[in-house]
């Protein structure tokens, strides 16, 4: 890795898990004297439990390594030395060409390993978030120590509580408006937020003529949707304060003309970035709202089961949106928290390159793939 890899590795190490960047190696130490740690491990093999995942955008340069067209892959990086980060690190990607072959030279794990299967349900999710996280694992049948996913209980119960505003319709509608009490709506939220098959709403999927394993994926991607628009909702200020700071954050240290230039371009291009994708996320959710509302409100269950159907493609687009802006305001709230107001030019530099990758539109990296 380069000098400058090295610095960003050395910030992603000391910073915690974000929607893009799952941070093993930082739950390790902080867990490592925990029983429930060392028997419920992401991964069975050690020293895969101690890496660095990241949601990474391919370059041009990258897209090679994989038999298919992909826009974006996860890394896994490998620190030469857990103590100094400074030592560097080699990486490689789920699923890229010879990736079997890699994992059994790099820790000794063969083709049908456990973890192999954990890594590319991890590789299928648009991004590293917690929530999605635990539920895709969770519905395989993985159920790894809740460390791994830094959900607190208020978060979890504040999910739950809007399920249960967003799901009111649909039960009414099922139930009759007199037979829609608290305790119905209850029940069908903890169905739609529980990782089992079988969860007791088939009837759903059969009056949208979906066989069960399209309705189960539609439902998985649905649930997805739900949570990905209480993120938007409860983060809006967050997204807001960041925009901002990133226009007012100052300089620390000499700076020459060319990287004043740069810096001021910079601030621009991701304030702009940042607003545009969130109009993104908002219109990706919109087509969500409209297809609900056409079931609960017009009584037309064709809309949403298009919606079903087109779920797993929508899922990855807003993912992808909303994992970058989650990015964002994670890091910039560990790099700088609430009185920070300077970093080194180099630094900024390299964390609004970061967050400008990170912020490139599908159709964006398309075009840079086919150039």
């Amino acid at each position: 890795m380069s000098d400058r890899s090295v610095r960003s590795l050395e910030y992603l190490e000391r910073s915690a898990s974000t929607a893009r960047v799952l941070n093993l190696l930082k739950i390790s130490r902080e867990n490592r004297d925990s029983q429930e740690w060392r028997e419920r491990p992401l991964f069975q093999t050690p020293a895969l439990n101690t890496c660095l995942l990241i949601k990474h955008r391919l370059r041009r340069n990258e897209t090679d390594a994989f038999r298919g067209r992909r826009q974006t892959a996860t890394k896994v990086i490998v620190p030469i030395d857990h103590g100094e980060l400074r030592s560097g690190g080699r990486y490689f990607f789920v699923d890229q060409i010879n990736f079997e072959a890699t994992l059994g030279e790099v820790f000794g794990i063969q083709p049908g390993h456990p973890d192999v299967n954990t890594l590319r349900l991890m590789d299928k999710l648009p991004s590293l978030d917690p929530f999605l996280m635990r539920e895709q694992l969770r519905r395989s049948g993985i159920d790894p120590a809740p460390c791994y996913f830094a959900l607190s209980d208020a978060d979890l119960q504040n999910m739950l509580n809007f399920v249960k505003a967003e799901i009111t319709p649909l039960v009414a509608l099922c139930m009759g408006d007199a037979s829609a009490s608290a305790n119905s709506i209850d029940r069908m939220a903890s169905k739609i937020l529980s990782n089992a098959n079988g969860d007791g709403m088939e009837a759903l999927g059969q009056t949208l003529r979906l066989n069960p394993e399209q309705y189960q994926e539609g439902v998985f991607c649905w649930k997805g949707f739900l949570y990905y628009k209480w993120s938007l909702k409860s983060m809006t200020s967050q997204i807001a304060e960041v925009a901002d700071r990133v226009g007012s954050v100052q300089v620390a240290g000499p700076v020459d003309q060319a990287t004043r230039e740069y810096i001021a371009r910079g601030r621009q291009v991701l304030r702009s970035k940042i607003g545009k994708t969130c109009a993104g996320v908002r219109s990706t959710l919109q087509i969500y709202d409209e297809a609900y509302a056409s079931l609960t409100q017009d009584g037309n269950p064709l809309d949403f089961r298009d919606f079903l159907l087109e779920a797993p493609y929508l899922f990855a687009r807003l993912g992808d949106q909303l994992g970058a802006i989650q990015h964002i305001v994670s890091f910039w709230t560990f790099r700088f928290g609430p009185r920070a107001t300077a970093a080194g030019a180099e630094e900024l530099m390299d964390i609004f390159m970061d967050f400008e990758i990170g912020l490139r539109g599908r159709d964006e990296t398309e075009d840079a793939i086919a150039a």
